[in-house]
C-alpha cells in the first residue's frame, strides 16, 4: 500500500486527503501533517477557554460563490449545504461588494468545520504540531523528517502549505527544485495581516444593526464581524464573539511586533470605531504572515510538481487564488497529477 503525507491541514490539504481517499485507483495509506495545534490553516476557528461553544472565525469569514465556481464546483457546494456544514448568508455585512449572481454562505459551526469534515471523509492519520524541516531521498522514498522525532519514509508528498515554507526546506528536495521551478516559486507573494478574536460573557450585548462590517476610513482596522450573529447564532448561554480584521499596511508595519503589543494597538483603533465596548474575557490574537496571496506562481496550472519518481507536488492557493474556489481547484489538479503515481 503507497504511503501518502499531505504537509498542511488547511482547505487544500484536507480535500486533497478527502478526494485521494475518494479516487484513488488502488487503497493508500494517508497521513496528514500539519506544524499548528489544531487543523483548519487559513480558516481557523478558536474557541473561548471559558465556553468551547463560543467561537471565533480568525481567518475565511465567508465563502463567495460565483456563477462559474457554482457549476464547476456544485458537488462541492451541494455536499457542505445538504450537511449543513455551509449555510446561506443572511446577516447585514456593511460595505461588502456584491457582483451580479454571487452567493454568499457561512459555516455555522465555524469555518474550520469545513476542514474538519474532509479530514474526517478521508479517513487519514491526522498529526499536529509536526513540523517538517527536511525531505530526502532514500531508495525511491522520500524520508521527511520533522522538528521532533524520527524520520519516516512516504511513496508520494504532497506539499501544501505557503510557498516560503516549502523554499526554506533542508534537505536533498532543495537541490531537486530545478532554477525554472524556483523562480515559479520565488514568484509567489502574501499580504499580511492580524486577527484579533474577542470573547465575550453570556449576556453581553453588542449593539450594532450589522453582523460584519468594512471600515474604509481606519488605518489598523479594514473588517469587524461579530461572528455569532454572522451565523444567525443567538444564545442566552454563550456570549458573543468579534473578530477584527488589520488593513495589509498596518500587519506589513507591525509583522515583527509581538502580538500583546499590537493587540493594545487594535483595542485602540476598535474602541474608537466602537465606544463602549465591553471588556472580553478571553481574546486571541493572530499573525497571519501569509494572510492571501497577491501573485500566484506563474504558469502552475493549479500545482507544481516537483519530482516524478518518487512523486512530489505542491499545491495551495498559491498556485490559484486565495477563495475556496482556488483551493478546490488545486486539489482536484493535485489529484489529477497523482493519479499516475498511486
Amino acid at each position: 500500500m503507497a504511503r501518502v503525507l499531505i504537509v498542511g491541514a488547511g482547505l487544500t490539504g484536507s480535500l486533497c486527503a478527502a478526494l485521494i481517499r475518494k479516487e484513488a485507483p488502488r487503497p493508500v495509506h494517508l497521513a496528514v501533517w500539519d506544524e499548528a495545534g489544531d487543523s483548519g490553516g487559513r480558516m481557523t476557528t478558536a474557541r473561548s477557554p471559558y465556553n468551547p461553544q463560543s467561537t471565533v472565525d480568525l481567518g475565511a469569514q465567508y465563502i463567495t460563490c460565483t456563477p462559474h465556481y457554482a457549476k464547476q464546483h456544485q458537488s462541492f457546494y451541494d455536499d457542505l449545504l445538504a450537511l449543513g456544514i455551509l449555510k446561506p448568508l443572511t446577516s447585514p455585512i456593511e460595505g461588502m461588494v456584491m457582483k451580479e449572481g454571487d452567493y454568499n454562505f457561512v459555516a455555522p459551526q465555524g469555518v474550520s468545520s469545513i476542514i474538519k469534515h474532509y479530514l474526517e471523509e478521508s479517513g487519514a492519520d491526522v498529526y499536529f504540531r509536526h513540523c517538517v524541516t527536511q525531505i530526502n531521498l532514500r531508495n525511491d522514498k522520500w524520508e521527511v523528517s520533522k522538528e521532533k522525532g524520527p524520520p519516516e519514509l512516504f511513496d508520494i508528498v504532497v506539499l501544501t502549505m505557503p510557498v516560503p515554507q516549502i523554499l526554506q526546506l533542508q534537505g536533498d528536495v532543495a537541490n531537486l527544485i530545478s532554477k525554472c521551478q524556483r523562480q515559479q516559486l520565488e514568484s509567489v507573494s502574501y499580504s499580511s495581516r492580524y486577527a484579533l478574536g474577542l470573547f465575550y460573557e453570556a449576556g453581553t450585548k453588542i449593539d450594532v444593526p450589522w453582523a460584519g462590517q468594512y471600515i474604509t476610513s481606519n488605518p489598523c482596522i479594514r473588517f469587524i464581524s461579530i461572528d455569532n450573529k454572522k451565523r444567525n447564532i443567538e444564545s442566552s448561554e454563550i456570549g458573543p464573539s468579534l473578530v477584527v480584521h488589520t488593513t495589509v499596511p498596518f500587519g506589513v508595519t507591525h509583522l515583527e511586533h509581538s502580538t500583546e503589543a499590537v493587540q493594545e494597538v487594535i483595542f485602540q483603533h476598535l474602541e474608537g470605531i466602537l465606544p463602549g465596548l465591553p471588556r472580553p474575557v478571553a481574546t486571541k490574537c493572530q499573525k497571519w504572515r501569509h494572510s492571501q496571496v497577491t501573485n500566484a506562481a506563474v504558469n502552475s496550472h493549479g500545482q507544481l510538481t516537483l519530482h516524478l519518481k518518487p512523486f512530489l507536488v505542491c499545491g495551495g492557493d498559491a498556485f490559484t487564488q486565495s477563495n475556496f474556489d482556488g483551493c478546490v481547484t488545486s486539489a482536484r489538479c493535485v489529484l489529477e497529477a497523482l493519479k499516475n503515481h498511486v
